[in-house]
């Protein structure tokens, strides 16, 4: 119980973190931003893999192949599902003036804001589930994974708020707010994971279902879409390479 609150406190503590670099640095350049999020999408991409989906076909067995095929697919569904009811996040990120002038309302930056709020509990889900697999180091990489990703994606809140004139309390009280819905997502799915364990890979599929799709439709498209393509692919490299050595050394 104690590490699974170390856990979720270490992911809310990542997305505060990035809430405060958002208040420094009000715009980041798209190469440092390309490069950035292609090195989180490797991390995610290594996280999902090593922490959820090899666990989750070492628990089931290969006679269970199919069940953790209609999990990873029922995560990308849902997150697909998701994308529709809300703003694909990459639409508004502060970064592109006239991005900013097409969506200036206030209501359009909520909307938004809201957009990364409900990503959030998936997020943290995938990592209460990881709790559950055999191996605990499969976990503490699927909360570094998901940790590194947040700082970015704490930024990306700030600098639409603080442009469409929310005041930087509110915008702090609101960054504060979706960090903590991170450690409720923590515990949902800690606690769908004791259910059952017949369930349990299906449950370990699904998050890594859900993460694939959050770095293949969202994360490396954005880092090819403004010209920097290569320094974000070799990012991605050395941020996959990397957890599959932090999860070695844990």
């Amino acid at each position: 119980m104690e590490q699974v609150w170390i856990s979720a406190a270490g992911l809310s503590l990542a997305t505060l973190i990035g809430s405060g670099l958002g208040f420094i640095i009000k715009e980041l350049p798209h190469r440092w931003n390309d490069t950035v999020m292609g090195f989180c999408a490797g991390v995610m991409l290594a996280a999902s893999t090593i922490g959820l989906l090899v666990p989750a076909a070492e628990t089931a067995g290969i006679d269970l192949w199919w069940l953790i095929s209609i999990g990873v697919i029922c995560g990308a569904l849902f997150l697909n599902v998701l994308d529709i009811v809300t703003p694909h996040l990459h639409k508004i990120t502060g970064l592109d003036a006239e991005e900013h002038k097409n969506n200036s309302t206030l209501n359009k930056v909520l909307l938004f804001v809201m957009a990364i709020a409900i990503h959030k509990l998936p997020e943290g889900v995938a990592t209460g589930i990881s709790f559950h697999s055999e191996n605990i180091s499969n976990a503490w990489a699927v909360t570094f994974g998901i940790a590194i990703q947040n700082i970015p994606e704490g930024m990306v809140v700030i600098t639409p708020l603080l442009l469409s004139g929310v005041s930087k309390m509110r915008t702090f009280l609101i960054s504060v707010a979706i960090a903590l819905l991170e450690i409720i997502g923590v515990w949902i799915g800690f606690g769908v994971g004791t259910i059952s364990a017949f369930l349990l890979p299906t449950m370990l599929a699904f998050a890594g279902g859900a993460m694939l799709y959050v770095v293949s439709d969202e994360m490396i498209p954005e880092t090819h879409a403004h010209g920097y393509q290569k320094s974000a692919t070799y990012a991605l490299l050395i941020g996959f390479m990397l957890l599959i050595f932090l999860e070695m050394l844990l």
